[in-house]
């Protein structure tokens, strides 16, 4: 079972925002004992928004499931040498500061490794750790801008466009947790830990492998269109009477296809159109006809007849319709999880499917909930506990009302 497959493997999760966070959560839906080490104002995901449930962050509830949660001061030395003790006995640190900031606290991949050779440490930053622009700051918009992923983007003609979900935070995300699970298996072949340097410009770039395998070869900047695919036609969305349908047959046997269902048996023999080259060469006179013989019916009766004769296509669904769909549903990729201020939260769960019932998986820690639970279990004493924790070192979540907790020092 896959969601048993890190069972017994121990992560310290410096992380905040999007890709990092993403990256330790499926870590944790993976079986990993993930802990979450924050300031004692929390880290800064929990205070991006709208929307809010409850006073919450959507954003940090969305990527922060199946953690712990333990609010450490690092700016204290007493705080960097408990979480210096605790990288001792863990399998893999995450963390996501600039570069040279883990180094400053003492707990950099050098210092942590050299007493843990066996430590899997990652480091997600936006340019990486070395070069000249490794300091440099850069969020998930950046990126795309920076890596032309947002030139690319729109109809022809249009200004920038962005993907207005995180796509580079979230493809840097899995990134980093496939390097960790590479990374781990080496560490079970005796091979030794290592030091992964995951950034959000590197993962941005190899999102558009193709883009720039095409780049590459023909030297031309990518065309905007809007939603067709520079390497086929008809590959796009076309209007219908009601709405929008995609429709993917480029390949001559659903070529011929498509011009049967719409009754346009010339377009199949026209010079312009025979094959996939000359579509994509005259793609603007191709949408041009198709989108005059679309517009003729309702996407909910152009739908089965394109199925009938096996020709790829989809209606083009907001998240309301893919939510209600029969799809979705058979997904099962909805979990929901009872959080202790937020309530009830739906979000998406973990991807690959198990093959029986999964756990349910724990909801995203309230700042500091598990500080007491995360001190024992890397053994240290009561009186070790109370002192770090009446210090105001490191704070624990107290429950203020039923439906409410707070961060403070006990």
């Amino acid at each position: 079972m896959v969601q048993e497959s890190l069972r017994g493997i121990r992560v310290l999760d410096f992380t905040h925002v999007v890709a990092g966070p993403l990256c330790s959560m499926m870590l944790g839906d993976m079986g990993a004992e993930v802990t979450k080490v924050e300031p004692p104002g929390g880290e800064p995901g929990r205070r991006i928004g709208p929307p809010w449930q409850h006073g919450e962050s959507v954003i940090h509830l969305s990527v922060n499931r199946n953690k712990r949660s333990i609010a450490v001061d690092l700016k204290s030395e007493r705080g960097r040498a408990a979480v210096r003790r605790i990288a001792g006995e863990v399998d893999v640190v995450v963390e996501s500061f600039r570069p040279g900031v883990m180094d400053s606290l003492g707990l950099g991949a050098a210092d942590l490794r050299g007493t843990h050779p066996d430590l899997v440490y990652c480091s997600i930053s936006a340019f990486g750790q070395v070069g000249a622009a490794r300091r440099r700051p850069g969020v998930d918009g950046v990126m795309q801008a920076v890596t032309g992923l947002m030139s690319s983007l729109g109809e022809p003609g249009s200004g920038p466009s962005k993907v207005p979900v995180p796509i580079a935070d979230m493809v840097t995300g899995h990134l980093a947790t496939i390097g960790i699970l590479g990374a781990l298996h080496q560490v079970r072949g005796g091979g030794g830990g290592q030091h992964l340097d995951v950034s959000l410009y590197n993962a941005t770039v190899l999102l558009q492998q193709v883009g720039f395998a095409s780049f590459l070869a023909s030297g031309r900047d990518a065309d905007k269109l809007g939603s067709g695919a520079p390497y086929a036609a008809p590959n796009e969305a076309f209007p219908t009477a009601d709405g929008h349908v995609m429709v993917a047959a480029y390949d001559p046997g659903r070529w011929s296809a498509l011009c049967a269902v719409l009754e346009v048996s010339q377009l199949r023999t026209d010079p312009r159109f025979a094959t996939n080259d000359a579509r994509v060469a005259h793609r603007a006179a191709l949408r041009a006809e198709l989108s005059r013989c679309f517009r003729r019916r309702p996407t909910g009766e152009w739908l089965p007849l394109l199925v009938e004769r096996d020709i790829l296509c989809a209606e083009v669904a907001t998240y309301s319709d893919v939510v209600a769909s029969p799809e979705y549903r058979a997904s099962g990729i909805e979990t929901e999880v009872e959080h202790p201020v937020a309530g009830r939260v739906r979000i998406p769960g973990f991807a690959l499917g198990p093959s029986h019932p999964a756990p349910r998986p724990l909801p995203p820690p309230v700042l500091g909930q598990d500080s007491v639970e995360v001190l024992t279990g890397f053994g240290f004493t009561a009186e070790e506990r109370a002192e770090l924790i009446g210090a105001g070192i490191v704070r624990t979540a107290a429950r203020q009302a039923p439906e409410r907790f707070r961060a403070e020092a006990v």
